[in-house]
């Protein structure tokens, strides 16, 4: 039995298992890595809202991240939830030096419209975390954003893509949930030297969509750090997806979460 890869998330936890720190390990198990985690904050939440934060002191959060990497050779690494400024700027430093893929999911604002992410954390998010990632996956309203313009075309997420590149991601997907289709989701992926690719997959009619972008750039990790291309990575995270919310439920009131379990034969 081959060993699986060592992925690190470093996110939010989600009381009610949807989304976040829960909806990360779980991605990683499903498709064959071992999966740790630094956790940013904790949330009160359940399928209708979140009712509460509590964040750790971010040096704590910083020890946790520097714990992990003594202990296990990472083999990629994605953020979600990271909340503060302070938390943002105590991890920072210690993921400049990595060696791994990093994948970052620009959690802002979670699905029942609460916001995650502080004020003043956008400028640290853009400044400290942005610079030197491998891929930088916002959604329609986060890459508005963190461009300042307004995304109503694939056109659109294209230029904003490029913009995104500029300010130094080395890869951008803008994920096209948000956008106007009634049959299919259309994903924009921004490479250095190479034209915006647009990724598509039908939609899937259903209201159990909490967690999708954590979920995504989980699976998404979990091919990088098995060594997968960053576009096959890419469209077989998309598939993963797709599959989890045709075979989603709902385990309790209100919005449920993808099928993380979809794929497996239980």
């Amino acid at each position: 039995m081959l060993t699986p890869p060592n992925i690190l998330t470093i996110a939010g936890s989600d009381s009610g298992g949807g989304a976040g720190i829960q909806a990360d390990l779980k991605t990683i198990m499903a498709l064959g890595g071992y999966g740790m985690s630094v956790i940013t904050a904790l949330t009160a939440q359940n399928g209708m809202g979140v009712t509460g934060i509590h964040a750790p002191d971010p040096d704590f959060v910083a020890l946790q991240l520097d714990t992990v990497l003594d202990g296990f050779p990472v083999a990629a690494a994605k953020t979600g939830m990271l909340f503060s400024a302070g938390i943002i700027r105590a991890v920072a430093p210690v993921l400049r030096r990595r060696s791994f893929p990093l994948v970052v999911d620009p959690v802002s604002v979670s699905q029942s419209g609460s916001r995650l992410l502080q004020e003043d954390a956008i400028s640290a998010l853009v400044n400290d975390i942005l610079p030197g990632c491998d891929l930088l996956t916002p959604n329609r309203p986060e890459a508005e954003m963190l461009t300042n313009m307004t995304i109503d075309s694939l056109d659109d997420a294209a230029t904003a893509g490029e913009k995104l590149l500029q300010m130094g991601a080395r890869a951008v997907l803008i994920k096209g949930g948000h956008m106007e289709n009634s049959v299919v989701v259309t994903d924009c992926l921004c490479m250095e030297g190479q034209a915006p690719k647009a990724l598509p997959q039908a939609k899937v009619d259903t209201e159990n969509n909490h967690g999708t972008g954590c979920t995504l750039s989980a699976a998404i990790a979990v091919g990088l750090g098995k060594g997968l291309p960053l576009q096959v990575a890419v469209t077989r995270a998309q598939e993963y997806l797709n599959l989890a919310l045709r075979r989603s439920y709902s385990p309790g009131n209100g919005a449920g979460p993808v099928n993380h379990a979809a794929g497996l034969n239980l």
